[in-house]
């Protein structure tokens, strides 16, 4: 399906009304808060959705091929912008977002890594794990 696709947040974006969730990545939350290296704290999980929305304008609309649905009946899928660029691919590599390995199956180790070895996004400071940022915040156990 491709269509017009409006940022929820920096790991999920709106099709025709149906939430998509970006498979096998993770970005910070909008209310995360991230170190730079002089120790100062910005919103990296704005920060995450404000560069995904930059990304997709550049190249509208958004296709989508979906994987799975989550716990949520949300869709779970790959999308890529109309010039073909990798849009989980693309928050890894610029430092938005993890690879989430429990679903990605290190399809993004090898992104990830040049993003961290590059001090990209997220990589340029100090930053907690999303899904253990999560879990901190309800007070339960990380699942990731």
């Amino acid at each position: 399906m491709t269509r017009r696709a409006p940022v929820v947040d920096g790991d999920n974006i709106d099709i025709r009304g149906a939430r998509i969730c970006l498979n096998g990545i993770d970005a910070p939350e909008s209310w995360k808060k991230c170190q730079r290296q002089d120790s100062s704290e910005y919103r990296c999980g704005k920060a995450a959705a404000f560069a995904l929305n930059a990304f997709l304008a550049i190249s509208r609309p958004t296709r989508r091929e979906r994987i799975d649905f989550d716990r949520d009946s949300r869709i779970v899928a790959n999308c890529f912008r109309a010039d073909g660029q990798r849009v989980n691919a693309w928050l890894v590599r610029t430092g938005n977002a993890v690879d989430w390995v429990r679903y990605s199956h290190d399809a993004f180790a090898g992104t990830q890594a040049s993003a961290q070895a590059e001090k990209m996004g997220i990589w340029r400071g100090n930053f907690t794990t999303p899904g253990t940022a999560r879990a901190k915040r309800v007070h339960r156990k990380p699942t990731c």
